[in-house]
């Protein structure tokens, strides 16, 4: 239902007039995320409390108003577009508070506002440590990386955003709050509300509140660089040298055209004869730890070809090797106007021969698919980079992502590790899971949000 003027003054009278647009040029800039793809909401809002939102939610659900929930609108996959207009209830004004930081049960109590960043930071300070460390984390949102459950580099050792959330407080749909969890590290009294609600892309109910573990942050840590004659000899690299006790905090991949592309775009100074790089931290409480992780990774990549391995004793060298990581995607520009961005994950062992297969889905078609990402957990980025300006590329890029997604789907893989289903990926959804799994997706969501008023079109739903 589009919102009119009746609407619109009962919202103001709940958030004031200053937190509530309609004009241009806010619902322009509420419009896109880092897809490019523009829907204009009919109104931005920006909600100062838990209360203002289940003030909001319980009137625009017997109004049959649509609810978009949005962090900093960073990810990749549309999660936070208002597809079908509605409000867009924006986070970042006044529901970005640390609340708390208990250091004696080490945990951190935040609003969804909050900037993955400035929490790490914050706890850094305070002799704590939290690893989820998404490649947007300078401005993506701590309520948008739970939203779409985010990873990063650190996830290879560390894990995921889900491994961190202990509680979330929400608002459902007809306005009542909940509290999902415990501040306890074990609590298995009732059903896991709270792992429901990660990585629901806000189509279940709007977070309000976080309680994140915390770790002692490590007291060394040191990056390498394997250098590899192709992208064979690095994914064989990856599992075997886990598998034989390697425990980086990150192992990244890039493959000869990234490195390429980032020494063109960044001017890096990397191996230009590698065919395929990995790089990454290991991290320990006692210098010896650290020296075991790198010589176990050395000897693991030289039986497995490496032609080098480097240690960056120097803060330069591993802030360059950092910038040269970082910069991936914004330097493979060079090779076409539109990237088609996929994140796909496999079981490590399958590293080798998904990436030999995704090559030759690219060869078919005659594209460059850069590759690079967390190798250390299963997850690449895979892109597939195509002329934005002519129509028969972009559908044979879609083709290409097709087939990318039932080949690693048939590898026991998935969809996405990290950036979520979104509205870009819900039309592959029955590529990955059966018509019972759907529909009991479909069956939550009735529970969750029964007018459908929450982020309607995302995942599928």
């Amino acid at each position: 239902m589009k919102i009119d003027n009746e609407d619109i003054d009962y919202i103001k009278s709940i958030v004031g007039s200053e937190n509530i647009y309609t004009d241009k040029a806010h619902k322009r800039a509420y419009s896109y995320d880092a897809t490019r793809t523009f829907y204009e909401p009919d109104a931005v809002v920006f909600p100062r409390s838990e209360e203002d939102i289940s003030k909001i939610l319980s009137y625009c659900n017997e109004r049959g108003i649509v609810i978009v929930p949005r962090g900093a609108g960073s990810g990749f996959t549309g999660g936070a577009l208002p597809v079908n207009g509605g409000i867009t209830l924006a986070m970042e004004r006044h529901m970005n508070k640390i609340l708390e930081v208990d250091l004696e049960n080490m945990l951190a109590i935040v609003q969804p506002g909050v900037i993955n960043k400035d929490l790490q930071r914050h706890v850094e300070e305070l002799g704590l440590f939290y690893p989820p460390d998404p490649a947007s984390e300078e401005y993506s949102t701590l309520g948008g990386n739970v939203s779409e459950n985010a990873g990063g580099m650190r996830a290879a050792k560390y894990g995921l955003t889900k491994d961190y959330v202990m509680a979330l407080r929400a608002v459902l749909a007809n306005g009542d709050t909940i509290r999902a969890g415990k501040k306890t590290i074990k609590d298995v009294a009732g059903y896991n509300s709270a792992g429901i609600l990660i990585a629901s892309e806000g189509t279940l109910a709007v977070i309000t509140e976080i309680t994140l573990k915390l770790l002692p942050k490590p007291k060394f840590v040191k990056s390498y660089m394997g250098v590899f004659p192709d992208v064979n000899s690095a994914m064989n690299a990856v599992f075997k040298s886990l598998a034989e006790g390697a425990n980086p905090v990150a192992m990244e991949f890039l493959d000869s055209l990234v490195v390429s592309a980032v020494q063109e775009k960044l001017g890096v100074n990397l191996p230009s004869e590698a065919g395929a790089l990995l790089i990454g931290d290991v991290d320990g409480n006692v210098k010896e730890e650290v020296e075991f992780q790198l010589r176990t990774l050395e000897e693991s990549f030289r039986d497995n070809g490496a032609i080098d391995f480097e240690i960056a004793q120097e803060k330069e060298k591993r802030d360059e090797l950092w910038r040269a990581r970082k910069g991936a995607s914004q330097s493979i520009t060079i090779f076409g106007s539109k990237k088609l961005n996929e994140d796909i994950s496999v079981p490590r062992s399958r590293l080798p021969e998904a990436l030999e297969k995704i090559y030759k889905i690219g060869e078919k078609y005659n594209f460059k698919v850069p590759c690079f990402g967390h190798a250390g957990d299963g997850n690449i980025h895979v892109n597939v980079m195509v002329d934005g300006s002519n129509p028969k590329e972009l559908e044979d890029g879609h083709k290409a992502i097709k087939e990318i997604f039932q080949l690693v789907v048939d590898m026991e893989g998935t969809l996405s590790g990290e950036h979520g289903i979104g509205l870009s990926k819900a039309e592959f959804m029955d590529i990955a899971f059966n018509e019972a799994e759907l529909n009991l997706f479909k069956q939550i969501k009735d529970a969750f949000d029964p007018n459908r008023i929450l982020n309607p079109g995302k995942m599928g739903l």
